[in-house]
């Protein structure tokens, strides 16, 4: 049973907690001949894939690896420069790591705020009054479960796909962030989370859910 990762967004739409859990690191590696038929974007911090695709390898997608050697930003660890390795036909054939990039902060604020009007476009174009909007989302890889409360405040668990029981994990979650959140002098609400308490609780439930199984969660 695998648990991907825990959001929780406010009522106003802002993402306020986040937590990855098991992000599986996507990796893609092939060794190219001259001339590289990618077109690379060599940015200051990454270098990326910029147009074309490759057995696995798309746009987007880090370079991590250049034969071996990791790549920090634009250098290979053994000093090199990336651009520069790849632009010389000598260095062929040369064995190239790509890797799905990690999501960060920014682009997890920016997709919770996206989810937002979805979740409430939902409950718009529902037949029946008082729809509660999403709660199950199904994709090939994996599947999204949401919980709103009364307030509004919305939990998401990102899991793999085919499991049960994600409504218990989800209450499960709510009970932790009454209990170590709301009840948290120092906490206000539709800020940002930083309880050290949750986190650790939070940890511990989801060891336990993917050791012993959802409904275990109370024993």
């Amino acid at each position: 049973m695998i648990i991907y990762g825990v959001y929780i967004v406010s009522k106003s739409g802002g993402l306020i907690f986040n937590l990855d859990n098991h992000v599986p690191r996507i990796e893609h590696e092939k060794t190219f001949t001259y001339p590289l038929d990618l077109v690379l974007d060599y940015d200051s911090k990454k270098v990326s894939v910029a147009f074309n695709r490759k057995d696995g390898i798309n746009v987007g997608h880090v370079l991590v690896a250049v034969n071996g050697i990791h790549v920090n930003g634009i250098t290979i660890e053994d000093g090199r420069d990336v651009k520069s390795t790849l632009e010389a036909a000598e260095n062929y054939p040369i064995n190239l790591k790509f890797s799905r990039p990690k999501m960060t902060t920014n682009e997890k604020i920016f997709l919770a705020s996206m989810f937002y009007p979805l979740f409430a476009i939902a409950s718009q174009l529902s037949p029946e009054p008082k729809s509660s909007g999403i709660e199950l989302l199904e994709a090939d890889t994996f599947t999204l479960h949401c919980f709103q409360t009364l307030t509004g405040i919305k939990f998401i668990v990102i899991s793999e796909t085919g499991l049960n029981g994600i409504d218990l994990l989800l209450r499960k979650v709510y009970e932790l962030y009454s209990d170590y959140v709301l009840k948290n002098p120092f906490y206000s609400l539709e800020m940002p989370i930083r309880c050290e308490l949750f986190d650790n609780k939070l940890q511990e439930l989801l060891a336990q859910v993917e050791k012993t199984g959802i409904s275990n969660i109370d024993k």
